[in-house]
């Protein structure tokens, strides 16, 4: 593994256990097994720390849900189908709950640093532009929004599980839920019969 994925590594467990205050260069070299400063020599200020932690974390979410916004381009796909894919994708990502915290701390940093929220942002655009895609190859009349409200339902389920008051839902919830978002927004009758973008 790369020394920058290990100290990325140890600065998302640290922002899960101890929230942004606790994430300091040194308390990174000492959470990843690393000599004093080689956190300093791979991102000098914590701008660069907070933005190589970002990419990181972006790079371990998409490897979740990859393999079925891949799946969801295949043709012959319905609203089941699709719905069970992104199902499974969501209860993947409720697994990871150190990960999920620690986004959730970079996106309230990401609101004070402007630097850091035009990361975020470009980072956002890597889900929402396959949902959009998707929905737009099923049919939907407005794939730019109900590609966003997707993503922010999504969002959402996650957000109620890991850090509201909800309860964490089970896979079956998971589809029930998007299976009934996606029901209302493209119709009952929508099948997916598309390939994938350019």
């Amino acid at each position: 593994m790369k020394r920058s994925d290990v100290v990325a590594d140890a600065a998302i467990a640290l922002l899960a256990e101890r929230g942004m205050r606790g994430l300091t260069h040194r308390a990174v070299d000492e959470a990843a097994g690393l000599p004093p400063g080689s956190t300093s020599n791979l991102a000098r200020t914590r701008a660069a720390l907070l933005e190589l932690t970002l990419a990181r974390l972006t790079t371990l979410e998409w490897e979740v849900v990859a393999g079925a916004y891949e799946s969801a381009y295949e043709g012959g796909r319905d609203l089941t189908a699709l719905s069970a894919l992104l199902a499974g994708a969501l209860h993947l990502r409720l697994g990871d709950r150190v990960g999920m915290l620690a986004r959730y701390e970079l996106a309230l940093e990401a609101t004070r640093r402007p630097e850091l929220r035009a990361i975020y942002d470009r980072a956002g655009r890597r889900f929402r532009d396959p949902a959009v895609a998707i929905l737009a190859a099923l049919g939907s009349q407005d794939p730019v929004r109900h590609g966003r409200t997707l993503v922010a339902f999504a969002e959402g389920l996650l957000f109620d599980a890991v850090a509201g008051a909800g309860t964490t839902p089970t896979r079956e919830d998971l589809e029930q839920a998007v299976r009934e978002l996606l029901t209302g927004m493209l119709g009952t009758d929508v099948t997916g019969n598309h390939s994938k973008p350019d």
